[in-house]
């Protein structure tokens, strides 16, 4: 998300970074600059046009604080008037007084909306509440078997009455049984529906209505730019939404509508979609959203993302590993088999402050292969265990069966023991320069962590 944009962003705050103080011709052609790419990230045009003009109004004449070139400064209104054009977080979501908590989920038909109720419903169970999913659509054809597959996937229960019953009656019963069996929250799933379909739009406002939801949530196809935006508009205007959920951010690399929506609306994006997974919904941080479009990374979120998906016992004991010198390729396997839970890798590079300098200064060559973590698992998965225990066994008549065994070639074999034994050094030297009793916690477990893994190292992408 945001690819273009960032890039567009870097080369602009590049140039400015050879200048001393800024002129007011400097900033018009910077204003210029971001004008044109945000047009170009389809961000809408009274909101491209309102935050040139602040940016233009707090960077004329601005001296160069103590420390910070032109460029930084620049880059530091930018950060703050992008923070202001996203909003504040949107905070928790609402709760009802007595339980269930309702969540009333809207959006147009194909959005992703039924799936997203399950990554919602799957968020909810994370947090130790207990989730009912409550089946509403009685139009499309199989869309009560659609959910009932997604709960069964999340662990989470549906509710259904079948085709025969109104949604009104439907989640008006769905209350009732939820307060019967204990259940906290309801994630209402409604049929999908155009804001022109008047009758479909007073059905869910009846719902709306007869069940007072704590939280109604449009979701949204961020690849749809500006339509999206206008979608916002008019559901907002008809059902008084209280927040978006915007799906499909990691395939849309120009990132117009999470600039636009809350600006046009007055209302905050609270989640964003960003892969197929049941655990691909990430809370919306517009602090950290700014950092990535302007390539400074998002640590914070990395943590997080590690803590969740790393158990702290495994992360302590590699630690150790790691200490005594004892790492091998068993160890290194279940690194790569961590990484890959956490998400895609070009979202997790995205999180690595700096990256953005560096892809700039590399053109953008910066190459994501997924498909060599495959390779690599099945390189060390043709090994005995004794080699993975002990790679300087591994010689030239074993490397051949190792290649042959895996599918791969051998000098494929050659590079992955290269680069363990590269990572291996470097985790051991990192390890050395720690401080006593000051361990690297669940990130110092995870590839070596604190630097280990980059280019020429263990992780599967290349510079």
């Amino acid at each position: 998300m945001f690819e273009s944009l960032t890039e567009k962003l870097q080369t602009l705050f590049g140039a400015l970074g050879r200048k001393g103080r800024l002129t007011e011709a400097d900033v018009a052609e910077a204003a210029r600059q971001i004008r044109l790419a945000l047009l170009e990230a389809d961000v809408n045009y009274r909101v491209v046009k309102e935050f040139v003009a602040r940016v233009k109004e707090h960077a004329v004449g601005t001296d160069v604080l103590s420390g910070l070139n032109a460029s930084q400064q620049v880059v530091k209104i930018v950060h703050d008037e992008l923070i202001a054009l996203l909003g504040e977080d949107g905070g928790p979501l609402a709760t009802a007084a007595k339980a269930p908590s309702v969540y009333l989920v809207v959006g147009l038909q194909g959005g992703g909306k039924t799936t997203t109720c399950g990554k919602l419903a799957a968020l909810l169970r994370k947090q130790g509440l207990q989730p009912l999913l409550v089946a509403t659509d009685v139009a499309r054809p199989a869309a009560i078997q659609q959910l009932q597959v997604v709960g069964a996937a999340v662990h989470v229960p549906v509710f259904q009455l079948g085709t025969a019953h109104a949604p009104v009656d439907i989640v008006r019963a769905a209350v009732t049984h939820a307060r019967e069996h204990g259940f906290t929250h309801l994630v209402v799933d409604t049929a999908g529906r155009l804001h022109v379909q008047d009758d479909l739009m007073a059905e869910v406002a009846a719902v709306r209505d007869a069940v007072p939801p704590q939280e109604v949530l449009l979701v949204l196809d961020a690849m749809t730019g500006q339509d999206a935006v206008n979608v916002a508009e008019q559901f907002n205007a008809r059902l008084d939404v209280t927040g978006f959920i915007l799906t499909k951010v990691d395939g849309d690399t120009r990132g117009g509508a999470a600039l636009s929506i809350r600006q046009v609306t007055g209302k905050p994006i609270r989640f964003l979609g960003t892969g197929e997974k049941y655990d691909a919904l990430e809370v919306f941080h517009p602090d950290r959203l700014a950092s990535r479009i302007l390539g400074m990374g998002d640590v914070l979120s990395l943590i997080e993302k590690v803590e969740a998906t790393v158990d702290a016992e495994q992360a302590e004991r590699m630690e150790q590993r790691i200490r005594s010198r004892a790492f091998d390729l068993d160890d290194f396997a279940q690194q790569l088999d961590q990484l890959t839970q956490l998400g895609p890798l070009d979202q997790l590079l995205e999180m690595i402050p700096g990256m953005g300098q560096i892809k700039a200064q590399m053109g953008g060559a910066v190459q994501v292969d997924p498909k060599r973590l495959v390779r690599i698992r099945a390189i060390i998965s043709s090994m005995t265990p004794k080699e993975r225990r002990r790679p300087e066994l591994i010689n030239a008549s074993r490397r051949k069966r190792i290649a042959a065994g895996s599918g791969t070639s051998v000098a494929e074999v050659n590079q992955l023991l290269k680069q363990f034994e590269q990572m291996k050094a470097m985790m051991g030297q990192f390890m050395a320069m720690e401080k006593p009793g000051k361990p690297g916690g669940k990130m110092g477990g995870l590839l070596g962590g604190k630097g280990c893994g980059g280019p020429g190292g263990g992780f599967p992408f290349r510079l």
